[in-house]
């Protein structure tokens, strides 16, 4: 189990989780800012340059999850992880990376009265010797007030906030511990299918609203909109897994098998597996039917209907690529059927 420590800067996080570890059995201390400093040791200051928070860096992110996981391999337990999160996409990716692994995540806000964490960024020492540095730190907190007030929406609403105004350290660390025992800090509802562990095959569906813009849908556990689908199970047909996963994702039961309009090869490329991905039409949902569309929060944040310029600024490229080829796919299908009056497949054309 891991227990993520969320709060502004200078809210003492990183004071109650040391604290925290006293007070929990075969618990340990991961603090994500270390691999922070250690990708500034490794990365090439070119990459460094495009960012101004290694948070920004996906390899961060990624590494945040996998040391975490290695951590409790070998020190099985509960894992204590003082680190402020503000960007709701980077929470959902880190926590559901870590959902995928079958590890627990317990997530806990500290939220002292602005005029208390203001005072104690005011009296932030960090380098006693280096003024200057101690001065950019504390430049640093006040600038992330702002990002703090404005994530406080989606994380009091996931996370149990506890009014550290008034507590010491340790207090804190009791408050939090008491809450655990209790399980008054609950499970974090971030979920994600395990990862995979070889090539999978996989079936996306595409609705269209009654001006053809396409349906995407956002994810909470991985960067990046996506189309409506998922993992086809054993022994399940494409077509079938498709239906089964509209239904799980956005409560629409199909009335027809949806038609195939697209086969890609996804190569492998590590971290990821690749794999056959197949791509149906599920036809065209009208304002009603697009009314009634229901989200499972756990797993999905969002849903918007899109052109395929807007598909481009959201999809990462090789989703866009095999949407493209559908659409075109699709826009031929239809010609030959209001042509011919015939059923067409799959035709082979170029984007």
């Amino acid at each position: 189990m891991i227990v993520w420590i969320n709060g502004a800067f200078s809210a003492g996080k990183t004071s109650a989780a040391c604290e925290l570890i006293d007070l929990i059995p075969n618990s340990t201390f991961y603090d994500p800012e270390l691999t922070g400093g250690g990708l500034r040791m490794l990365l090439p200051q070119k990459k460094l340059a495009e960012v101004t928070d290694f948070q920004d860096l996906p390899i961060w992110r990624r590494m945040v999850v996998d040391t975490a996981a290695a951590l409790l391999a070998e020190l099985p337990g509960v894992l204590v992880v003082p680190m402020t999160l503000l960007r709701q996409d980077y929470r959902d990716e880190i926590f559901g990376g870590l959902a995928s692994r079958r590890i627990p995540v317990r997530h806990v806000l500290l939220a002292p009265e602005e005029t208390i964490l203001r005072r104690r960024i005011a009296g932030r020492e960090e380098f006693a010797d280096d003024p200057e540095h101690s001065e950019r730190i504390r430049q640093w907190a006040y600038e992330h007030i702002e990002p703090y007030r404005a994530a406080l929406g989606w994380i009091s609403a996931d996370a149990l906030t506890i009014d550290t105004s008034d507590l010491t350290p340790s207090q804190t660390a009791q408050r939090i511990a008491e809450a655990l025992r209790t399980g008054e800090a609950k499970e974090c509802g971030i979920v994600q299918t395990p990862e995979p562990r070889a090539e999978t095959v996989a079936s996306g569906v595409l609705l269209f609203d009654e001006q053809d813009r396409v349906l995407l849908v956002d994810p909470t556990y991985k960067p990046g909109w996506e189309f409506p689908g998922g993992v086809v199970e054993t022994g399940e047909a494409p077509a079938q897994a498709g239906i089964r996963e509209v239904a799980e994702e956005l409560g629409l039961s199909l009335a027809t098998e949806p038609k195939l309009l697209v086969v890609d090869w996804e190569a492998p490329k590590p971290p990821a597996y690749g794999g056959l991905r197949f791509l149906f039409d599920g036809g065209r949902l009208g304002c009603e039917e697009a009314a009634r569309l229901l989200l499972p929060g756990a797993e999905l944040r969002g849903w918007r209907f899109v052109t395929e310029d807007e598909a481009a600024l959201l999809l990462p490229p090789t989703r866009f690529e095999r949407l493209r080829w559908a659409l075109r796919a699709r826009e031929r299908s239809t010609v030959l059927n209001l042509e011919a009056g015939v059923p067409v497949g799959v035709q082979g054309l170029s984007p």
